[in-house]
């Protein structure tokens, strides 16, 4: 199976200049654990996940104040959709992260989690023993 077919087309995307606050409430209402983070002012793609809303927090820094811009990973690394579910795991794995931002040439496609893999692989496996 393909990154393709188990992504998340609707991809959340925030400024850098949205407080923390406003990222996790915009995440919180559309259920995901990530925003991808577009700078109008720069070239780059960056992505935040809710545990870059958790460490800011827990470094005790107020999520009124914090810009996104400050608290993400600009240096993502990007899944394409034609790439296996394996692969995705495997870069995922190979990073340390839970995420990966999904171009199709320079474009945003998506965004695939560890959760999006599983879900996949779990109902394949039902289907399988079913």
């Amino acid at each position: 199976m393909q990154v393709r077919e188990a992504m998340s087309n609707e991809v959340l995307v925030v400024g850098p200049e949205h407080t923390l606050r406003q990222a996790a409430r915009m995440m919180s209402a559309r259920g995901v654990g990530s925003a991808v983070v577009i700078d109008p002012d720069s070239e780059g793609i960056g992505i935040m996940t809710e545990r870059d809303v958790l460490n800011a927090i827990g470094a005790g820094l107020d999520c009124d104040v914090e810009r996104t811009g400050a608290h993400l990973t600009w240096d993502v690394v990007y899944a394409v959709p034609d790439w296996t579910l394996e692969e995705a795991a495997v870069a995922m794995a190979r990073g340390g992260f839970r995420h990966l931002v999904v171009l199709d040439g320079r474009e945003v496609a998506g965004v695939i989690s560890v959760r999006d893999i599983m879900r996949v692989w779990a109902a394949g496996r039902m289907v399988a023993t079913g």
